[in-house]
């Protein structure tokens, strides 16, 4: 039996609030960022909108009803053709539970939800120097190298890079 039989991928429907933060909680503590992640949580009516939009797809992999893992995508509709695309815009597994393939099992678990969509790919940033999230979307897909900028919404105010890499508004 592979270390994977015993999680289960489930697609957070519009009343998983308590997953959906869950989820929050092992993307702040994956990612380092608490802060990001934990602090200052939408609200419930938030979530519930959130995870009732067609755009917006979350998953979360489970073992015995705890939350070790997820991903946040979005369906981008194209506009040149028929079609959609689909973005991983988060994607963690807690620590202890690395290295077993429940990452892979949740990209696995997103390809037919992308294919109901009509999407015809699902792409996903690494940032330079994540070697373990370089080489398991190297398994899974090509790799394009691209340049990222972060253009900040108020007129004027420039974006500074955090710590963590993430990029934040100097004085929103």
């Amino acid at each position: 039996m592979k270390p994977t039989d015993y999680i289960a991928i489930q697609q957070l429907a519009e009343t998983d609030i308590d997953l959906m933060r869950a989820l929050l909680t092992v993307f702040g503590d994956a990612f380092d960022e608490a802060d990001t992640y934990c602090q200052a949580q939408p609200s419930n009516d938030y979530l519930q909108k959130l995870l009732s939009q067609r755009h917006f797809i979350g998953l979360v992999a489970l073992k015995d009803g705890k939350v070790v893992g997820g991903l946040a995508a979005y369906e981008l509709q194209k506009f040149e053709q028929e079609r959609s695309e689909i973005y991983i815009y988060d994607l963690a597994v807690l620590v202890e539970y690395r290295r077993q393939g429940i990452a892979t099992k949740l990209i696995e678990a997103l390809k037919p939800l992308a294919a109901d969509r009509g999407a015809y790919l699902i792409f996903v940033q690494a940032d330079h120097g994540d070697e373990p999230a370089i080489s398991l979307y190297s398994k899974l897909g090509v790799r394009e190298d691209v340049l990222h900028f972060d253009i900040a919404v108020a007129v004027g105010e420039p974006f500074e890079q955090s710590a963590t890499g993430h990029s934040k508004a100097s004085e929103l």
